[in-house]
């Protein structure tokens, strides 16, 4: 929804309430940033990011185990550069420098700082001084991933440094005593050969790490607070998308409240081919009853006849979903609560956790509620990414086939149709994705990539048909690798598969001369076109 926010807070997941262990990450604008979270939540500790720059008294409680300062773009010498409140230092849990994590600690531990005349990027050798306890049971020399310009070359006082480089004789420092640690490397990539090794070390053997984030006590906890939230005599009415991340929060509601959640899917007349019928038997099928069915495509097409910006078509489908959800629920009592599936890198893109960096683009599921909806907001996948709502939705018994279906944005065709939207394009679409996909399953690649789908371009070009000239529209294909959606590699699909798509389109799709194969990668590209 893109809406005036009524309750903007984590749904299930209350503070007072997370009974899990948790290290908290100040994000300094680093390209890696999620990438520390998703390490620290593999080795079974819960991780959450914040911007830079908030008051610890938000976030300091008895379930901090461990604080890590991320990277970031910023020079530490720069006048106004990013710093954190000095108060982190003084909350007795260890606190570990990532990058310019160690370059911010070591000014403010009163240590020294130089610029280097060229930044260092890239693979180096590392040669471990003092094994213990960050490094233990690290081979004394490995492959790190540097990514700086400043280095530290003065130590503040009281600390020792514990590696070093051919070109850096500080690659890393601690003062065990004041559980103070910093890497200028970045442990967290793949490059950094025993990097989950130290990132294991600082969380269990520095901070005492339980390994207690797992789906199963992630499932006991949600249920738990929302049977304590939902009073009895009251209802939750959710919005069934028929993704990955609705039917999980129902499998969850279903085990909390049983029939005391309502699943209600529109049908926005922007879904993929044979989508409708598919939702309603896969749901029926899996929990035993009948959902909610509102065909309202007549409405949201008509209210997005003609546009073709694609903020105004978010916000048009919002709204209008606003509009005929309002309606199709007006009839059941006490409905109190409205469920959905917002996710991690929902919040991400939609709310800059950098403070004065953009936002990418406005999520259907962020932004809270218009207040004539006259309902609370529950998100229990609101800080989850996306490879953790799988293995939830598979400990909830949740069918593969239903769990591993390529996301689909909530705006759905709308943000694939480039430009105006009409029942001719969107028809279009429809079938020439609907051949990709099933050229994947044939050549058994659909397993193999995280999201492909085929995008309608606002561009016509000449083609030649039974030696006839054509002027028709231009199809791009959009096939990507990733784990969590924050960033995506192009798919390297076979030849001869995309060659298959290509013809299969333009031969038995109407309208389509030209197909294209998107190359491009998240960053500096984003995953969908618009």
């Amino acid at each position: 929804f893109s809406a005036k926010i009524s309750n903007p807070g984590l749904g299930f997941i209350k503070e007072k309430k997370m009974a899990h262990q948790k290290v908290i990450i100040l994000d300094f604008g680093s390209q890696y940033t999620q990438l520390i979270a998703r390490k620290v939540r593999e080795q079974g500790v819960f991780s959450e990011i914040v911007p830079f720059d908030t008051d610890p008294k938000s976030f300091a409680d008895e379930n901090l185990i461990g604080i890590i300062l991320s990277g970031g773009p910023a020079s530490a010498l720069e006048k106004d550069s990013p710093r954190p409140y000095s108060g982190i230092l003084e909350l007795g849990v260890p606190v570990i420098g990532i990058c310019y994590g160690m370059q911010v600690l070591a000014l403010m531990l009163g240590g020294g700082l130089s610029a280097s005349s060229s930044r260092e990027y890239g693979r180096a050798a590392i040669r471990i001084d003092i094994s213990e306890p960050l490094f233990s049971g690290v081979e004394r020399e490995s492959i790190v991933w540097m990514s700086h310009g400043d280095h530290v070359i003065n130590l503040p006082e009281n600390f020792r440094a514990c590696a070093s480089t051919e070109t850096l004789p500080i690659a890393a420092f601690q003062n065990i005593e004041r559980g103070i640690y910093a890497l200028q490397f970045h442990p967290e990539v793949h490059h950094t050969e025993r990097g989950t090794d130290i990132i294991r070390n600082f969380l269990y053997t520095i901070c005492g790490a339980r390994g207690d984030w797992t789906m199963s006590s992630f499932i006991e906890t949600q249920i738990e607070i929302v049977r304590e939230r939902v009073g009895s005599d009251e209802n939750v009415v959710l919005g069934l998308s028929g993704g990955v991340d609705s039917a999980v929060v129902a499998a969850l509601l279903d085990r909390a409240i049983g029939d005391r959640f309502y699943p209600v899917f529109v049908n926005n007349g922007l879904l993929r081919l044979g989508e409708a019928v598919q939702v309603c038997s896969d749901f029926k099928r899996h929990f035993g009853r009948e959902l909610i069915y509102i065909d309202a495509t007549e409405t949201f097409l008509r209210n997005l006849s003609g546009v073709e910006d694609p903020e105004k078509k978010r916000k048009i489908i919002g709204g209008t979903f606003i509009d005929v959800f309002l309606e199709s629920v007006s009839h059941i009592n006490n409905i109190n609560y409205l469920a959905q599936g917002t996710l991690y890198p929902d919040v991400i893109e939609s709310v800059s956790t950098k403070g004065p960096s953009a936002v990418i683009k406005s999520h259907h599921n962020v932004g809270g509620l218009p207040d004539k909806l006259g309902l609370e907001l529950i998100e229990p996948l609101r800080k989850l990414f996306k490879d953790e709502v799988r293995k939830l939705g598979a400990k909830l018994g949740l069918p593969r086939k239903m769990l591993w279906r390529h996301p689909f944005p909530g705006p759905g065709l709308a943000v694939r149709v480039l430009g105006a939207i009409t029942p001719e394009r969107l028809e279009i679409l429809r079938r020439a994705d609907n051949i990709f996909i099933e050229e994947l399953h044939n050549f058994g690649q659909y397993d193999n990539v995280w999201q492909a789908f085929a995008v309608l371009l606002p561009v016509k070009s000449v083609g030649v048909m039974g030696d006839e000239r054509t002027y028709e529209h231009v199809l791009a294909l959009r096939a990507v690798d990733s784990v969590d959606g924050m960033t995506a590699d192009w798919s390297r699909l076979p030849d001869n598969l995309l060659a298959r798509c290509s013809s299969r389109i333009i031969n038995e799709v109407k309208g389509v001369n030209r197909v294209c194969y998107d190359i491009s990668s998240k960053p500096p590209a984003t995953i969908e076109w618009e």
